[in-house]
Formats: C-alpha cells, sequence, structure tokens
C-alpha cells in the first residue's frame, strides 16, 4: 500500500490527473468496441480540426485536397486524407509546427526507430501521459498493480546515469538492466541483482529478455525464482523465444506493441489470443499496400495520436506490420477493443563484439539519434572482429564526421569491431526495414 502510494504521488507531482486518467482507464476498457470508438471519433473531430486551423501543413494540404474538417467525423472518414510518412515530416519540418507552439508543453524526442531511420519529433504532455497509463495497464494484464517492483531490461545507456531518472525509478519501484551490454560478466551481474531482488515482473526487449535467459539455460545458472509475468516489447516475440523464456522463467509471457511517435500500442491480455489495441490515445488502421484499410488480416499499421497538438500524426505510417484479428471475434476476457494476432515486422537481433559480449540492436540505434545527415543505414555482421555499416546519406553527409562519431562512440564503450562503411544511393527494404542483420546470432536453442 506505501509503495503504491509513493508510486502515485511521484506522478501527480508531474501531472494531477495521473491517477484519476488511470482509473477511469481501467475502468474504460470493458466498455464495448461501439462506445470505444464513440470515444475515439469526438477526439478525433478537435485533433482534426485543431491541425487545420494551427498547423499550417495541414491547412494547405486540406485546402489543396478540398477537404474541410466537417468532412472527417468518423474513423472511416479519415481515408479521405493521405498517409504520413517520416520523411514529409522531415521534408516540411517548420510547416509541422503549429501557430501556437509556444502554448504547448510538449517533449522533444529523436529517434533512429525500428526502421533505421533517423527521426525527431514532438509528443505534448497529455500524450505523453497517456503513453505510461496505457502501460501500466497493460501490466495489470499480468496481474500488476502500481507501486509493485518490476525489472526494466532495455534502452539504459552503457556507463550512463541520469540522477532524476534514478530518482524516479526508486519512487515508481523500478530496476533498470542494460540491454546495452550483454556480456557474461554483464549478466553475470544482473542475475545476481535479480536473483536477489526477486521482482515480481520483468518488462522489456523481447530479444534481450530471450538472451538473457537463454544465457542462464546454456551455462546452467539458477533463476532462484520465478516472476509473476513477464511483459516483452520493442520487437516481434518469435514462438521459440516465448517458448524459452516461459520455460527457464516459470512464468508467463504477455507480449505488447506500442510507438511514441503516432501513440499507438496493444496488450496481450491473460487469454493469451492476441493484442487488445488501445484506443484511448490513438487510432490504429491496418492498411492494404495500396493504403486502403481493412477489417481484418495483415497491412501496415498506420497511426492517428488524438492528443498530439504539438506535431499531429493523421494517418501517420509507422513502418510496422500488423495482423488484424476479424471484427467479430471476441476475447473471453470480456475487452471490448479490436485485436492484433501478432506483430508482424518489428525485430532486432543481438550483435556480437571480438570478445564474446552481445550488444543490443538498439546500441547503434542510440548512435544514429544524433547523425541528421544519415537517412537510413543497415548494420551487417558476419564476422565477430567486424561490421559493415550501409548508409543512405542525406545532402549534407560527411563522412569523416560520421565515421569519427561511430567509431568514438563504440571505442568509449570497448567495442573493437573493424568498421567498414559503404554510401548507397537507395537501402531497399521487403516490407519492413531490418537495420540490424547478423549472419552468426542463432536465435534457437
Amino acid at each position: 500500500m506505501l509503495n503504491e502510494k509513493i508510486f502515485w504521488l511521484s506522478h501527480i507531482l508531474w501531472d494531477a490527473e495521473s491517477y484519476s486518467i488511470y482509473k477511469w482507464l481501467m475502468k474504460n476498457q470493458w466498455k464495448t468496441f461501439h462506445e470505444l470508438k464513440k470515444q475515439q471519433e469526438k477526439q478525433l473531430r478537435h485533433i482534426i480540426r485543431y491541425a487545420y486551423e494551427k498547423v499550417p501543413y495541414y491547412h494547405r494540404l486540406m485546402k489543396q485536397l478540398k477537404v474541410s474538417p466537417s468532412d472527417i467525423k468518423k474513423i472511416e472518414d479519415l481515408k479521405k486524407l493521405p498517409i504520413l510518412t517520416k520523411e514529409t515530416i522531415k521534408n516540411h519540418w517548420e510547416m509541422f509546427k503549429p501557430i501556437d507552439l509556444h502554448k504547448i508543453e510538449y517533449y522533444q524526442f529523436s529517434t533512429g526507430g525500428s526502421t533505421g531511420t533517423p527521426f525527431r519529433y514532438r509528443i505534448d504532455k497529455k500524450s505523453r501521459l497517456l503513453s505510461w497509463l496505457l502501460l501500466y495497464r497493460g501490466w495489470s494484464y499480468g496481474g500488476y498493480s502500481p507501486g509493485q517492483q518490476i525489472l526494466f531490461i532495455g534502452g539504459t545507456s552503457i556507463g550512463k546515469d541520469s540522477v532524476i531518472q534514478h530518482i524516479k525509478d526508486k519512487l515508481r519501484n523500478f530496476i533498470r538492466i542494460s540491454a546495452f551490454d550483454m556480456s557474461d560478466d554483464a549478466l553475470e551481474r544482473y542475475l545476481t541483482i535479480i536473483n536477489r531482488k526477486k521482482p515480481k515482473f520483468w518488462y522489456g526487449y523481447a530479444t534481450s529478455i530471450y538472451f538473457l535467459l537463454k544465457w542462464v539455460k546454456i551455462n546452467n545458472k539458477e533463476l532462484s525464482y520465478s516472476p509473476k509475468a513477464i511483459f516483452t516489447t520493442a520487437e516481434k516475440l518469435h514462438k521459440p523465444m516465448r517458448k524459452l523464456i516461459e520455460e527457464v522463467s516459470g512464468s508467463s509471457v504477455f507480449d505488447q506493441y506500442g510507438l511514441n511517435d503516432g501513440g499507438v500500442s496493444a496488450m496481450e491480455c491473460e487469454e493469451h489470443m492476441g493484442l487488445h489495441i488501445s484506443t484511448e490515445r490513438a487510432i490504429m488502421e491496418i492498411v492494404d499496400k495500396d493504403g486502403e484499410p481493412l477489417d481484418e488480416g495483415t497491412g501496415t499499421i498506420i497511426a492517428t495520436d488524438l492528443y498530439n497538438k504539438s506535431l499531429p500524426f493523421i494517418r501517420y505510417n509507422t513502418g510496422d506490420r500488423g495482423n488484424l484479428l476479424p471484427s467479430d471475434f471476441s476475447c473471453p476476457c470480456g475487452r471490448g477493443s479490436r485485436m492484433l494476432k501478432e506483430i508482424i515486422g518489428r525485430e532486432e537481433d543481438m550483435l556480437i563484439t571480438p570478445t564474446g559480449r552481445y550488444i543490443h540492436g538498439e546500441f547503434i540505434t542510440h548512435i544514429f539519434w544524433e547523425l541528421p545527415e544519415v537517412k537510413k543505414f543497415r548494420i551487417i555482421q558476419k564476422r565477430k572482429d567486424k561490421i559493415s555499416i550501409l548508409i543512405e546519406p542525406e545532402d549534407t553527409f560527411n563522412y569523416e564526421k560520421v565515421s569519427q562519431v561511430i567509431k568514438n562512440r563504440l571505442r568509449n564503450a570497448n567495442i573493437n569491431w573493424e568498421i567498414e562503411i559503404k554510401l548507397t544511393k537507395s537501402i531497399k527494404s521487403a516490407n519492413k526495414h531490418k537495420f540490424i542483420i547478423n549472419k552468426l546470432f542463432e536465435r534457437d536453442v
């Protein structure tokens, strides 16, 4: 009880509505799909009107298309607008700035994302808050209650720690270990921490959790307890990965999908029959190769953030692919939202250093956060002592600068790869761009 009070106090100090919104979200998940859709469409009308009146890009676009805000009242009306790409935002960055941006409380983010395309964007405080509260609700599907201890295995930079982040983690009962350092020594250290603290829940990159538990199995190590639930995210959870994680941990796996830029998310519930699509923060469409919305089946995930005024994402191409279950499918859990059978395309591999140290692919992505002159990249590893980096450059590309940044960052992390950098006019992609291709990594045990 005390941990829960401290947990919510840390959030209320940041946003006074945190607790009340969370309580509303917990009740809202049991409404029918029709009721949830009506909620979405009410907020959709607000964000469309705002985008038309305050954001130069959307005002010009809708004028050119002869579409007025009153023409978009329902989710089905969204197809009157074109699909938005990262390239469009990058190429018209100034036009995506609302005329009242100075009045909006927002956060600036930069990411290489799962597509390997460096990208910067803004998110409103309300949209950001909803992302966390929806995550907590998703964890509740596995039995989590706010304030209970949870282990994060993810993007904590090697050798870096934020004092503010450390304080927040303490108040919220979060423990963090880094997916960017998975050497034998690091894994031994992580296992010691886990066995000592025995966090009730785990949350992190699917491949990192898989790799940790695979290491435990192969090296005959002991995980001294079973977490109540393990939540995987950020990449494709393959069946062999789920099988091994559950076998070694003795826990159930709950897969999750979420995207900051665009605001869409989906969570696996206790019935394990797919992922429930969250409706409160964003609208998720699944479209075919021609951009037409699908009522079921596999296609590209398109996102419309319902609250992000600082940079409205309206019909935003996430680059991810999902398999949508039929509209008449009803999950036995009783939640009313539509469901994804699975996420098809969001995966990253580990990379292996000359000393046998394993590094999560997100580490490379983080390097490219600070390189706007790189349009796209792909990392290929065929030998432990060498990686090849294929780069599709922007016009501002400076070979020496980019090469030096990459080499310095790897050197600081004690990674001694031979680096080969190749430039190309275009990095070809089949459906989802896979930016890490590791010929050495074998996923199955």
